[in-house]
This record gives C-alpha cells, structure tokens and sequence, in this order.
C-alpha cells in the first residue's frame, strides 16, 4: 500500500489548519484520526461515495462522545485527499474549518428518554414556526401524514438537543446534529434522521427557498 498520497493529504491540511492558529491539541486528535482513516484510504480511488462508506464504517467503532470531531475532520480533509482545489480555497475564505470548536455539547442522553419526552414536551413559538412550515412544505409536496408525523418527530429532536446550546448558529446545529448520530443505532433509521436534519436546517435557518428541499433525491442519507 503507497500512503504518500494520503501522508500528503495529511500534511497540507493540517498546515492550514496551523496557519489558521489550530492548538496543537486540536492538530494531534485530527492528525491521529486521520491517520486511521488513511490506514482505509490508502487502496481506494478518489472517489466520494468510498470516501463516505469508510468514514461510515469508522464511526462505527468511534465512541459517541467522538462523533462531532472525528465527523468534521473527515468532511475538511476530504477535498484535500481529492485535491480539489477551489473547495479549499472557498472553506478558507469562508470560514469553513472548525478551529475553535463551540465548548458545549448536548446534555447526554439516549434515544429512549428523547423520543419518550416527546410525549410532554412542548415547543415555543421560534420552535414550533419552523416545524409547522416543514410540515406544510412536506404536505405540499404529496407526502402522507404517516410521513409527515415521523419527520416531524426527529426534527423535534434536534431542537429538544439544541436547546442548552449557548447560540443558536450553524456549528451549534452541527454539533447537535453529530452528536446525536450515535444514539441511532440501527443504520436505517439514522438515516432517515441525516436526511431529516438537512432537510430541516433550512426552515431552522430561515432559508426563503427551504420548501423547495424536502423529498428531494439529492437530500443525502451518509454521515458525510
């Protein structure tokens, strides 16, 4: 196995991560990650979809406190591994490497007790506007309620998870987005809760075009 495309790889990105002022304990937990992951890289073709399916092995066996770090060192480094470029360039420009990750995670807790306390929990009105405006754009686009009512519920349980979040911004929804992957433990359903929370972020955000997004085939169901 030649690993010098992937020891390359390595090198110039966590350079810039450097040069961007990345504490040296930052630089060591990506740089080993990455290490492993090169371990996997090393026979494949620079091709996105292997990419993704190695990265989704990996987190099998990554502890779900993990998720967040080793997620966003595998979606920085990817254009670095293929070369691209012009990606590097607009994430340099655009702030688009996690340097200061936020200090704050979400409460730990399982599946059960979220999807449990959905019973009784109740939503304020900057939670409930988005929610009733992706349920109406899913209507709008022909799906059933059945389908409706279980988007629905996961989009609730990315905001019971955000909110202990000090600001509601986009890296705190990632975050709360990463860290909430583990708890899903059966592939399909975890799923179906990335294409839900991708779908959502928009109607979160207050994106004016976030109804032309939902059901679409391009909503991606992989980690990456």
């Amino acid at each position: 196995m030649n690993k010098t495309r992937e020891k390359e790889a390595i090198n110039a990105y966590l350079k810039l991560l450097q040069s961007k002022g990345a504490s040296s304990s930052l630089l060591h937990k990506r740089s080993q990650f990455l290490d492993r992951l090169s371990e996997r890289l090393g026979d494949l073709m620079l091709d996105g979809n292997e990419y993704r399916l190695v990265v989704e092995e990996m987190m099998e066996s990554t502890p779900p406190d993990d998720w967040h770090d080793c997620l966003t060192a595998s979606r920085e480094f990817y254009p670095f591994w293929v070369k691209d470029i012009k990606t590097i360039a607009a994430l340099n420009l655009n702030a688009g490497f996690e340097i200061k990750p936020m200090d704050w995670k979400p409460d730990l807790v399982s599946l059960k007790s979220l999807t449990d306390s959905l019973e009784t929990e109740k939503f304020d009105t900057s939670e409930n506007w988005p929610l009733k405006a992706y349920a109406q754009a899913l209507r709008h686009e022909g799906a059933g309620q059945a389908l409706v009512d279980t988007r629905v519920k996961l989009a609730k349980i990315i905001l019971l998870r955000l909110r202990s979040a000090p600001e509601k911004n986009n890296t705190a929804y990632r975050t709360a987005v990463d860290l909430t992957l583990p708890l899903f433990t059966i592939k399909q359903n975890r799923r179906l809760f990335l294409v839900v929370v991708r779908e959502f972020f928009h109607f979160w955000n207050g994106n004016p075009d976030a109804a032309s997004m939902v059901l679409q085939d391009s909503s991606g169901n992989m980690l990456l």
